[in-house]
């Protein structure tokens, strides 16, 4: 189906031309699901944009051949590959959301794709549409097809950018990370669907994936990526299973188990290692000095949060959208609780109570037996402000991007008084940036200028840098690959361990929470559903929700593991 050989793409730049990948090799065939894994930076996506013809300018193809059956992509005319895309290859990007017109209806988009790759009429194109979305397991098509993309769930809308992809019965369909912004529920639809779509349709799938798991559980064949180049590739189980090159054994390693719990996560050997060097001991003496005689446990008592439903009349109030109802919860003083659940759960407007920046409609809140004032009523010098503090879940959005390293930094130490010197206060984020595993130089560089991972320990480091008590961590690694993950949750246990902080850990990674929390608490539709210590919950959970999250979890078979 498709053939690539000697793929090479370079990106000028104003110091001469930069490679991004290299000798690229690889061969997907009708109906198979062909993984493409490696850590950020790889190439991966950089692979499917030269096949697609979508590379970001002013990059361009090099060298190399890429062939779909008969056809050579590469002599192709700019109308010609223009045919092609969405009528031969299609692709799935990351973000549903940003994928989707906003200002269209699911139909008007459908509609128009499908006419614009055949001869349809509008009310042909109309009934294809909605046997799309029968077919990918959206009820009630026919009058769901009127709605915009904003009034879709997470899943519905990932599944509408499926439907865009077949509606034009492509041979091939590069979907680039398409499951990571689900939880595990609505990616096992998704994966579902896909194993579907290839095994029925014959459609032949580039998945372009940092979860492991996915591709163990979905994938005929894996090709390994490293810096533009090609690592290795083969049988699913091979590669897997029994690598042959260090770098694909290494990240086979750093895949965080489900069935038992770790002490540690297993990280490349070049990876860095906080706390190393002459003045991150200068960072974690400051951070002890102004630890409390006792470390702070948070309890939520009946706490609810309800939201106002959009009015449709104007004779009648709608029912208030319940997101949190009757939560209760003890996070115990230095200690991680782990908060898992499916989109839409509750987790993250938890965390937003918790931090005052949703108001509760009632329950209470206490940090060390203190009283939590509810949203607005807590000023921004209350001592919760600084003794709360969150981790989220985007690197590349939580970073002020016109700011430097020193700038984000330095603004805890003057906000809340803690430095009044500006040299001293340079001095203590510097440290502050070698004790999460980062080299001092890096201060007067900007946020663009650093990896995902690299962005995320500025951003711990931020946080530690109010001297915080109480820890919020929102899905902090969801969006970096198992490598670079398993060095921000082993930093993570380190800082949690050493200065006794208490941490709310939020994921939809079942494996990751295993192998992170104490405690954990299962959250659905707005209500908990089990919690209790880690250990007992994944051997022997109680609620059955918790045994479908667990079913549904993917991972790598026990086999496959190695030893060690």
């Amino acid at each position: 189906m498709l053939v690539i050989k000697d793929l090479a793409v370079k990106f000028p730049s104003r110091f001469g031309d930069v490679t991004a990948i290299a000798d690229v090799d690889m061969e997907i065939r009708p109906g198979e699901i062909h993984g493409l894994v490696g850590e950020s930076g790889a190439g991966k996506s950089t692979v499917g944009a030269a096949v697609i013809g979508l590379l970001s300018q002013p990059g361009y193809i090099a060298g190399g051949e890429i062939t779909l059956g008969e056809t050579d992509l590469r002599a192709l005319s700019p109308e010609a590959a223009h045919r092609i895309r969405g009528d031969r290859i299609s692709m799935i990007f990351q973000d549903p959301q940003t994928s989707l017109n906003p200002l269209m209806t699911i139909e008007d988009q459908l509609v128009e794709t499908i006419q614009a790759h055949s001869d349809a009429t509008h009310s042909q194109a109309v009934t294809r549409a909605v046997d799309l979305l029968e077919e990918i397991g959206i009820k009630n098509a026919a009058s769901r097809i009127k709605a915009y993309p904003h009034q879709f769930s997470g899943g519905m809308r990932q599944r509408v950018v499926i439907a865009l992809a077949i509606c034009t019965d492509p041979e091939l369909i590069i979907a680039d990370e398409p499951t990571t912004a689900l939880d595990v529920a609505v990616q096992s639809q998704v994966l579902a669907l896909i194993q579907r779509l290839a095994r029925e349709r014959q459609i032949a799938f580039m998945l372009i994936t940092h979860d492991i798991g996915v591709i163990a559980q979905v994938a005929d064949r894996v090709t390994v990526m490293r810096k533009g180049r090609v690592m290795e590739t083969g049988e699913t189980q091979q590669v897997l299973g029994a690598p042959d090159h260090p770098y694909t054994q290494a990240l086979m390693d750093a895949v965080p188990p489900l069935d038992v719990k770790i002490d540690r996560f297993r990280v490349p050997e070049e990876a860095p290692i906080a706390g190393e060097g002459p003045t991150g001991n200068v960072a974690e003496a400051w951070l002890l000095e102004g630890q409390r005689s006792e470390m702070l446990g948070l309890t939520l008592d009946h706490l609810t949060v309800q939201f106002a439903a959009p009015r449709t009349s104007l004779f009648r109030t709608p029912a208030p959208y319940v997101a949190l109802d009757d939560v209760s919860l003890t996070v115990r003083p230095g200690t991680i609780m782990g908060l898992v659940g499916e989109s839409g759960s509750g987790k993250s407007t938890l965390a937003k109570a918790i931090t005052g920046l949703v108001s509760p409609t009632s329950g209470t809140m206490q940090l060390g037996g203190d009283d939590l004032p509810y949203g607005k009523t807590r000023g921004r010098r209350h001592p919760s402000r600084q003794l709360i503090q969150m981790v989220f879940q985007d690197p590349y959005s939580s970073l002020n991007s016109r700011h430097t390293i020193a700038d984000i930094l330095e603004e805890p130490l003057w906000f809340y008084g803690f430095v009044s010197d500006a040299r001293e206060r340079r001095r203590l984020a510097a440290a502050m940036l070698e004790l999460v595993g980062m080299a001092p130089e890096a201060i007067d560089k900007y946020p663009h200028q650093f990896s995902g991972g690299q962005r995320q320990r500025v951003a711990v480091a931020r946080a530690l840098l109010a001297r915080p008590r109480f820890l919020i961590c929102d899905e902090p690694t969801s969006a970096l690959d198992v490598s670079i993950q398993a060095e921000i949750l082993n930093l993570l246990k380190d800082l949690q361990s050493t200065f006794g902080l208490s941490v709310l850990f939020i994921s939809h990674n079942l494996s990751v929470v295993r192998q992170m929390a104490d405690d954990t608490a299962v959250l659905r539709a707005g209500r908990i559903e089990e919690v209790g210590p880690t250990e007992d919950l994944y051997e022997a959970p109680q609620a059955d929700y918790t045994r479908e999250l667990l079913a549904l979890t993917p991972v790598m078979p026990k086999a496959w593991r190695r030893a060690g």
